[in-house]
């Protein structure tokens, strides 16, 4: 059996998207006409019967989606590099000392210059996937990109060194 996700309508409340796992596992969220969602891990012999609850702000939920988002792209990005032979991804620390701290990432030019792709940036705990030529870079970003191996040590020296 593969995972499923089931809606209900709460009526007066909002609606309930469950999450049925392969074994069997229910985890549920609650979105509520008044913008506030839960997170409830339900009783596999009781749907209706939820073993734990955690209210979520909009933002807090916003930062669960991203995280769950870009663990599975990162993970899904893993398993391409070792199914596809000269293809690898890496985490790249974008130094303080970097030309490009404090500019956006269209600066780098990464693409045109190394061939390779920033895929993500995380910084501190948020995660920002797929990012944009205008997203700003900050010394202390770890850069997630994907290329040749070639083209990932292009990127790391580009990073550091900027435009030679």
């Amino acid at each position: 059996m593969a995972a499923r996700i089931e809606k209900i309508d709460l009526p007066g409340i909002g609606t309930r998207h469950d999450l049925v796992t392969e074994s069997g596992s229910r985890i549920g969220v609650v979105s509520q006409r008044s913008g506030e969602r839960q997170l409830a891990i339900f009783d596999g012999a009781d749907p209706d019967a939820a073993l734990g609850t955690v209210d979520l702000t909009e933002a807090e939920a916003v930062g669960l989606a991203d995280i769950l988002g870009a663990s599975v792209m990162l993970g899904q990005l893993a398993a391409i590099s070792t199914q596809v032979a000269g293809l690898f991804t890496e985490q790249l620390l974008l130094p303080p000392t970097s030309p490009f701290a404090g500019g956006v990432l269209g600066d780098t030019q990464a693409r045109t210059r190394t061939k390779t792709s920033i895929v993500a940036i995380i910084r501190g705990s948020d995660i920002i996937a797929s990012p944009t030529p205008d997203t700003p870079l900050k010394g202390g970003d770890t850069i997630i990109a994907v290329g040749t191996r070639a083209g990932l040590e292009s990127l790391a020296r580009l990073l550091d060194r900027g435009a030679e």
